[in-house]
C-alpha cells in the first residue's frame, strides 16, 4: 500500500513515516502544501494523511483542490486543532477522515486500512485468490489453511499482486507503490522480493501462483 504523507513538523513526520514502513507501507513524504498537491495528482496513493497546517498550502485548500481535480484517493486530515468548525470545515473540504494529534498509532493505522477500503475500486477485507487467503487487519496469510509467515514488505508485495490478480504489472509499478517515489537501493530488489515470495507461497503446492511475464513483470493467478 502507498500512502502520502504531507506533514511539515520533521518529527512528526519521521515518526508517522517510520511507524508506516514498519508495517510494510510505502511512503512518499511531503512538507509543504505545493508539493502535496503535485504529488497526489502525479501518482496513485491508497491513502493521503494530510496536515492542516502546511506552508504555501494548507491542508484544507489541497484537499479542496485535490477533490475539484476529480482526485478520489481518500484522504485523512491530521492536526493539532480540534475545534468542531475545523472539523467541519476539513470534512467539507472532501476529506473522508479527521484526526486530532497527538494520537495513538495502532488507532492511526487502523483509520488508513479503512479508509483505504473506501477507493472506488473497492476492495474487500480479505483477498483470496486461489488458496491463499491474505487479511490485511490481522496481517495473517494462509495457503490451504496453513499459515505462512511474512515480513512486512512481503506482506505488501504480496497484498499489491493479489489486489492486481490476474493484472500484469511492472516492475516499476511495484517499485512505487510496495517501496516508494525515493527508492535508490538495489534495481533489481523486485526481482529478489518476488523469489523470496515465491518460496514462500508456491513452493511445496503442485500450482503455482506467482507468474513471471517475461519483459512485462509479474503476474498473481491461478493457471
Amino acid at each position: 500500500m502507498l500512502v502520502l504523507v504531507a506533514e511539515d513538523e520533521p518529527k512528526m513526520a519521521r515518526i508517522i513515516r517510520r511507524g508506516l514502513e514498519e508495517e510494510g507501507y510505502a511512503v512518499d513524504h511531503a512538507d509543504n502544501g505545493v508539493d502535496a498537491l503535485w504529488l497526489s495528482t502525479e501518482k496513485s496513493y491508497d491513502c493521503i494523511v494530510l496536515d492542516v497546517m502546511l506552508p504555501g498550502m494548507d491542508g484544507f485548500e489541497v484537499c479542496q483542490t485535490l477533490r475539484e481535480r476529480g482526485v478520489p484517493t481518500p484522504i485523512l486530515m491530521l492536526t493539532a486543532r480540534d475545534a468542531i468548525a475545523d472539523r467541519v470545515r476539513g470534512l467539507d473540504a472532501g476529506a473522508d477522515d479527521y484526526f486530532v494529534k497527538p494520537f495513538a498509532f495502532d488507532e492511526f493505522l487502523a483509520r488508513i486500512r479503512a479508509l483505504a477500503r473506501r477507493r472506488p475500486e473497492w476492495r474487500p477485507s480479505r483477498l483470496e485468490v486461489a488458496d491463499v487467503v491474505l487479511d490485511p487487519a490481522t496481517r495473517e496469510v494462509t495457503r490451504a489453511g496453513s499459515p505462512i509467515h511474512l515480513t512486512a514488505k512481503e506482506f505488501a508485495l504480496l497484498h499489491y499482486l493479489m489486489d492486481h490478480e490476474g493484472e500484469v504489472v511492472s516492475r516499476t509499478r511495484i517499485l512505487e507503490h510496495v517501496w516508494d517515489w525515493n527508492y535508490h537501493g538495489s534495481s533489481n530488489v523486485v526481482d529478489v522480493y518476488v523469489g523470496y515470495l515465491r518460496n514462500k507461497i508456491d513452493r511445496g503446492f503442485a500450482v503455482p501462483l506467482v507468474h513471471t511475464v517475461r519483459g512485462a513483470g509479474y503476474v498473481f493467478e491461478k493457471r
